[in-house]
């Protein structure tokens, strides 16, 4: 939460950067054309503008290559879903082979730049098809991600707890390569799609150039139950909502299927990590730069204001609880500076 003016912001963005000379970094991120190679591109040029720092990025790497790299010190920044380092920490999953004490002294050694979203779970298929809703997804075929990962993990949990329905057992689970997900989606060999999507982002919006699409809204009482709020504030996971103005981006062939016009659902978070061992004065040079060009980030992509880049309250970022992530010190300072609230249990 924010508590200085807009004239205090300006002031600092008008002081020299004069706190660190010019470092090479790198960082790793993935294929262009979603938020986390947006936030990571557009860190790169603001400071290599500035004379911060020459970042070198890596692309078409996942969240778990990244957040790995990140924590034994192969990479300087990496994509971060806060899941990971949960599962991290706990030498689960993708992480097993680490066992349970490595995996947390990595974990440990993980901080945070800055927050954003990894994507909104939405629930969406052609009209044509004639799915109701959440509770007319038994025996439909459901592309609910990727080969592996966790995006495809969380979409099957969600489903889950709304529906107590179960991949293959009760209902059919599709996988696709991200690159292919729009092809998946608009030759038909799917009823549903349960991605993590930004509004209004590219593939969405190009299978609604193929025909009218229903957006299905998680129903308000299922949302605000106890069992669906466990799962929406879960590790790497946040309570999701857009308007009804927000979702009209998608334009006239998204019709969403909600009470009272808002979309509901989960989100998943994360943020760009670090290593607890970067220099206190990069970590915090590196994250002013990204609070002070926000606004040109936001002019880069349609969707970027709907991803909770300024919003560092704990539920809604993912920090806190049970997330062993925190802020690297050079950040906090650098976003108390700029005159946010960062929540103690962050720090």
């Amino acid at each position: 939460m924010k508590k200085l003016g807009l004239a205090t912001a300006m002031g600092l963005a008008l002081v020299a950067n004069t706190a660190v000379a010019e470092v090479n970094l790198t960082a790793m991120t993935s294929t262009p054309g979603v938020a986390v190679h947006l936030t990571v591109a557009h860190l790169a040029e603001v400071v290599a503008e500035r004379g911060i720092a020459n970042i070198q990025i890596n692309l078409g790497q996942t969240g778990v290559n990244a957040t790995l790299a990140v924590a034994e010190g192969r990479t300087d920044i990496g994509i971060c879903p806060f899941i990971l380092p949960f599962l991290m920490e706990r030498g689960v999953g993708p992480f097993a082979d680490l066992g349970a004490e490595r995996g947390k002294e990595l974990a440990g050694g993980l901080r945070v730049l800055y927050p954003y979203s990894f994507g909104a779970y939405t629930l969406y298929g052609y009209d044509s098809v004639g799915v109701s809703g959440w509770d007319d997804l038994a025996g439909r075929r459901i592309l609910d991600g990727p080969p592996r990962g966790a995006a495809t993990n969380e979409a099957r949990s969600l489903i889950q707890v709304m529906t107590g329905l179960e991949a293959e057992t009760g209902f059919t689970a599709i996988e696709s390569d991200w690159s292919q997900m729009t092809t998946t989606i608009t030759e038909g060999s799917v009823d549903v799609a349960l991605l993590p999507e930004y509004i209004p982002s590219d593939r969405p919006l190009q299978a609604l150039s193929a025909g009218r699409m229903n957006f299905y809204s998680i129903p308000i009482a299922q949302f605000e139950s106890e069992e669906v709020q466990r799962v929406l504030t879960s590790p790497g996971s946040a309570p999701f909502i857009l308007s009804a103005e927000q979702m009209a981006a998608l334009g006239e062939n998204a019709n969403v299927v909600s009470e009272d016009g808002a979309f509901r659902t989960r989100g998943s978070v994360g943020g760009n990590c670090v290593n607890a061992a970067m220099d206190e004065e990069i970590a915090y040079a590196l994250t002013r730069a990204h609070i002070e060009t926000i606004e040109q980030l936001y002019a880069k992509a349609l969707y970027a204001r709907n991803i909770g880049l300024e919003d560092l309250d704990p539920v809604a970022s993912g920090m806190c609880g049970l997330n062993p992530v925190r802020y690297h010190p050079g950040a906090v300072r650098a976003w108390e500076e700029a005159g946010y609230d960062v929540p103690d249990c962050a720090k």
